[in-house]
């Protein structure tokens, strides 16, 4: 009798786990797309503290030529992909991620202090749409049509309250952006058919944190205030993670509901 019921648990036990292995959605991958006069490192701080809950990460690496090319890098970022996708945008990159994020595979947006346009809008339209914030006195074209940000403007405006040997690697690393990349217009931005989350930078000096609200409200998110300048990501890392965790444990429990 003891053997029989120890064999009925084992079954009953291993059918469970079948199961409930059949159901289980696989992990969500987040995809970090950075913005201009940035790179991939932007998200140093936050890629161990995603992979520490158990959540697969990819940085990107915008070349920052058009709005087009950093597209069509997210995009093949997805193609890699084999499972649900929650893409994170910070500044230029929310455009970014409006324009990519239709693809299938992605479940959710999360903008980090960044741009959320509409169709036929672009990152700089929308920052045109307000009163310049301190930033865009800071920006330096070449003869390329290539921008890049003064020592002044990184220092002060666009990483304020980041460490000195911080805001040192991103004057001397920042990456040029082209003009057509920030005057790139979105055909149709993703935030109209996924679930969005927001994060306002409350002391950010690059994109006027009222605009910020803005958006958020515009499309809809769930919406996060961080007191952190325009590069939260590195000054507030574990509040911006929290919220992109947020995110993927959402569209988790929406799949496992289906």
């Amino acid at each position: 009798m003891l053997i029989k019921s120890l064999v009925t648990a084992v079954t009953i036990s291993t059918l469970a786990a079948i199961v409930s292995g059949a159901q289980a959605s696989p992990p969500t991958s987040i995809i970090l797309v950075h913005g201009a006069w940035a790179d991939g490192s932007s998200w140093s701080k936050i890629i161990p503290l995603l992979v520490a809950k158990g959540l697969r990460v990819t940085a990107v690496q915008l070349p920052l030529t058009s709005l087009a090319d950093d597209a069509a890098t997210v995009k093949r970022a997805l193609a890699l992909e084999t499972g649900p996708v929650v893409l994170v945008g910070h500044s230029y990159g929310g455009a970014v991620i409006s324009e990519a994020g239709n693809d299938p595979k992605v479940t959710a947006l999360v903008y980090v202090a960044a741009f959320a346009p509409d169709a036929g809008q672009s990152a700089g339209s929308l920052n045109a749409s307000v009163a310049p914030a301190p930033l865009a006195a800071e920006v330096r074209p070449d003869s390329q049509g290539f921008l890049k940000l003064t020592r002044k403007g990184i220092y002060e405006d666009f990483a304020q309250d980041v460490t000195p040997a911080e805001k040192l690697a991103l004057f001397a690393a920042q990456a040029p952006t082209n003009a057509k990349s920030l005057g790139g217009t979105v055909s149709i931005p993703a935030w109209r058919s996924k679930p969005s989350w927001y994060i306002v930078a409350a002391m950010d000096r690059a994109i006027p944190p009222s605009l910020e609200s803005t958006m958020a409200k515009t499309i809809g998110a769930t919406t996060t205030v961080v007191h952190g300048s325009h590069l939260i990501m590195l000054s507030r890392a574990t509040a911006v993670a929290a919220v992109i965790e947020s995110a993927a444990v959402a569209q988790g429990e929406q799949a496992a509901a289906h």
